[in-house]
């Protein structure tokens, strides 16, 4: 059994990804228009009538912009959130559409456990999903200020990470945002930045030798770019004398256009 998992668009302008199995096909936030959404599902040939549920990390529009268009579209589709997301919501969901979960509760779709865990973010009760089919097993941390004790434990034995890299912090203070927004970038409930996930996987690879693929996700268009991103987590990694390649890949998610298709 395997789990395949794609991005159809990460970053500060747009988020939704695609995880399945053989059995069970969900996504994870509607963050960009639903034709997009609909042209991914058919570029990595998933019937829309098999996607199951949506899942919601947080209310923020970069997340939800397309949940009224997904469930017009996909008939069937249920959209998964937890209470407080839910009445923070400002988009249109009818309520037989609506399921609600518990963070740090595991709970089933179909073939997959879906364990949802807090982030730290300045949302109503912002978080990550880890989904597991027997030993494969996909994580999602994005919109998170830092990188918690429980994130840590979370994400230490995924076999697919996909890790916010939202900004370069020098581009982000030298840049044009008023200096109320680069504080709450910068702040505890706020982005991580590219040192930041560079640093979270050295502890990861020091803690747990395992084969990992890894996708930076949730770039800043304004205060970040993908070589830059690549190149501050390298670094950080090859200062610990620890190198990508061999069981250690990294890559950066799109802003704009579709990941390839990752098979754990």
């Amino acid at each position: 059994m395997s789990l395949k998992f794609c991005s159809f668009a990460s970053g500060s302008s747009g988020n939704s990804y695609l995880i399945k199995s053989e059995e069970t096909a969900i996504l994870i936030d509607a963050g960009i228009s639903g034709k997009r959404i609909l042209q991914g599902l058919e570029e990595t040939e998933t019937p829309r009538e098999a996607v199951s549920a949506l899942l919601v990390t947080h209310e923020h529009a970069d997340h939800v912009m397309s949940l009224p268009v997904m469930t017009k579209r996909i008939p069937d589709l249920k959209i998964y959130a937890n209470e407080a997301t839910w009445e923070n919501i400002d988009r249109p969901v009818p309520e037989e559409r609506k399921r609600v979960f518990r963070t740090g509760e595991p709970f089933r779709i179909g073939s997959l456990t879906i364990r949802p865990f807090p982030v730290p973010h300045d949302a109503a009760e912002p978080v990550g999903f880890s989904v597991q089919e027997e030993d494969s097993k996909i994580s999602l941390v994005t919109d998170a200020g830092y990188i918690t004790e429980e994130i840590y434990e979370e994400i230490l034995d995924a076999d697919l990470l996909l890790l916010e890299a939202n900004h370069e912090r020098e581009m982000l203070l030298m840049g044009r945002y008023p200096y109320p927004l680069k504080q709450r970038i910068l702040g505890d409930e706020g982005h991580l930045s590219n040192l930041s996930a560079g640093e979270c996987l050295c502890r990861l690879v020091e803690e747990n030798q395992k084969k990992r693929q890894i996708l930076l996700g949730h770039l800043s268009g304004e205060n970040n770019d993908p070589h830059v991103a690549l190149l501050t987590v390298e670094n950080t990694l090859m200062e610990r004398e620890i190198y990508t390649g061999g069981d250690l890949q990294v890559k950066v998610a799109s802003r704009d256009e579709r990941s390839g298709v990752y098979v754990v």
